[in-house]
């Protein structure tokens, strides 16, 4: 025993310049200093207020991808909201096409993920790929549910939801301007719980 206590010190120093992980900190500081990336929201600023969307990475990680892509190319900076409460009976705020009418895109396309098991329903704050009338055409367009939406359950991918903001989603109309789009820390809006 009095051997294990005179090494131990000699055991620590070693895990600790090889680069091995003491548990000896709190569960956030174990996620940073281990190399572990922060979880990331998209926030959203327009003249009306700002919302927070968190990403459903499990349900559609190709969509968020591509979300965090575009954001990062500051492709979404300046875009208006093209599409609220449509004569379909549609209740969603859709927006994310350069060309302002519904039919732009980023110069590709993604695949659709709304058969992935994982995904989740359109509720009021869901955040989505909107795409034209064929499979995988989703591109830069999202739509965001003001009410829930059961009938586009497996019809499209849900990637999101809004977490923070949703009354300011609700004062959106046509014409309306994104801003800005950027990522930021989800722990700035949410508190984490402990473990």
């Amino acid at each position: 025993m009095k051997t294990l206590v005179y090494l131990l010190p000699l055991i620590i120093v070693t895990l600790t310049l090889t680069g091995c992980v003491i548990p000896f900190f709190s569960n956030k500081d174990s996620k940073e200093q281990a190399g572990v990336p922060e979880e990331k929201v998209a926030v959203v600023k327009t003249k009306k207020g700002t919302f927070v969307i968190e990403f459903y990475t499990e349900s559609a990680p190709v969509a968020v991808e591509n979300f965090k892509k575009l954001i990062g190319q500051k492709f979404y900076d300046g875009l208006t909201f093209h599409r609220i409460v449509d004569a379909l009976g549609l209740n969603i705020v859709q927006g994310g096409c350069p060309k302002g009418d519904g039919t732009g895109s980023p110069g590709w396309t993604i695949v659709d993920e709304y058969t992935n098991p994982n995904q989740r329903k359109h509720m009021r704050g869901t955040v989505a790929m909107a795409r034209a009338n064929m499979p995988n055409s989703s591109g830069s367009q999202f739509y965001i549910c003001l009410k829930p939406q059961p009938h586009l359950d497996g019809q499209y991918t849900t990637f999101g939801g809004v977490i923070q903001g949703m009354d300011v989603v609700d004062l959106l109309k046509i014409g309306d301007i994104m801003t800005t789009i950027r990522l930021e820390a989800k722990s700035k809006y949410v508190k984490a719980t402990e473990n």
